[in-house]
């Protein structure tokens, strides 16, 4: 019976591991948590690490936090986003949010992605996706390839605006991983921080200013974007960023009805509970070996990439630094020429590992002169 009932408490031990979800092999388990909305994710935009969730993997429609994915499709296909598009008749007929956009008009993306993003024009993304793509089912499929490219495995893009299809659908884990890589775009960063934004007049429209329909732009310390969204089969969604003390998080709920609360509560429990950890600086000097045949008797070794890590303070110890290098290097040396390691572990996982370079070049030391000091000489 003892025997059974130890067996049974590792059976259930197991399981529960089994299920908890982890972001990297060497962090804490990402906590599951309560919360109103059907599906939740708190990451951090360093190394992608999931900080708390519910139902993260859940297929859901999102509505116009699609705009995400269109805005950082644009981005990476247009050369020159200051150029001139026109306002196609169909982008007019678009139901829904609108920047009020007529026929024939002419505006820039820049402009067109500023009212993609703050004032959520479903008329905006149609004009961006012919303008880009030439058509809505190519620009589609780039929406989709921008997807995968951010490592969104459970979502499929058939709109550019996000209105309700069937086969229009992403996960909140994935909308969290598309927005950490669109906010390393820096003029998508710009555009998604902005609380208003004014168009000039143009030929067929009076000016108009454009304002935020990010609350948390004005209430949450910090907060840097990104994008609501609403319809009746998605419920309320809100995909908002935060920046403290070099450490970004990104917050995703999906049919979430107290979004703006639920969301600030969620990144204010990030930042109380965890916290950037630079385990490794950039361009540490790490030792100095000894040179044979050298003009100079050693050789200074540094890292050029450095290693940091989102986690609890309380963890910080269990991150270690390990070198590796030869006792002595022999001359003629390079500048930057590799002759060790440096590698990070947690606990007993190693979780990154570096070069260690020289710093500067070594030369080889000659013995008595040679054909070129003679003549040199002469």
């Amino acid at each position: 019976m003892r025997f059974l009932y130890k067996f049974s408490l590792f059976f259930i031990f197991l399981c529960l591991m089994l299920a908890c979800p982890m972001h990297e092999t060497f962090c804490a388990f990402a906590s599951e948590i309560d919360c109103p909305a059907s599906s939740m994710v708190v990451m951090a935009t360093l190394g992608d690490k999931v900080l708390y969730s519910k139902d993260m993997t859940r297929r859901l429609a999102m509505a116009s936090t699609t705009k995400i994915v269109t805005a950082i499709t644009c981005l990476d296909n247009c050369e020159d986003i200051d150029r001139l598009v026109t306002v196609p008749k169909s982008a007019t007929l678009v139901e829904g949010s609108s920047i009020y956009l007529r026929e024939g008009e002419r505006l820039t993306i820049r402009q067109l992605l500023y009212g993609l993003m703050l004032q959520s024009g479903n008329d905006s993304a149609e004009t961006l996706a012919l303008a880009i793509a030439g058509s809505k089912e190519e620009f589609a499929s780039l929406m989709n390839e921008t997807a995968r490219k951010c490592g969104a495995e459970n979502s499929s893009f058939v709109t550019p605006h996000g209105l309700d299809d069937k086969n229009h659908y992403t996960t909140a884990l994935d909308l969290a991983k598309i927005t950490s890589f669109a906010l390393k775009n820096p003029i998508f960063k710009e555009i998604v921080s902005t609380k208003s934004y004014k168009i000039p007049a143009t030929e067929h429209n009076s000016a108009r200013t454009l304002v935020n329909k990010n609350k948390l732009l004005s209430s949450l310390e910090g907060a840097t974007g990104v994008k609501t969204g609403y319809t009746k089969k998605s419920g309320r969604c809100l995909v908002s960023s935060c920046e403290r003390d070099g450490m970004e998080v990104v917050c995703v709920v999906l049919n979430c009805g107290p979004m703006f609360e639920e969301s600030a509560s969620l990144i204010n429990k990030a930042f109380k509970e965890y916290r950037r950890l630079d385990i490794l600086p950039s361009y540490k000097f790490a030792v100095d070996i000894p040179v044979e045949n050298g003009v100079s008797a050693s050789v200074r070794l540094y890292n050029k990439n450095g290693f940091s890590v989102i986690d609890r303070e309380e963890n910080a110890d269990r991150y270690t630094i390990e070198y590796d290098y030869a006792d002595k290097a022999v001359a003629p040396i390079e500048k930057g020429q590799a002759l060790g390691s440096v590698k990070v572990y947690y606990d007993n996982s190693l979780i990154f590992t570096e070069k260690l370079c020289s710093i500067e070049s070594i030369e080889e030391e000659r013995n008595g002169l040679d054909i070129k000091d003679i003549l040199d000489n002469w």
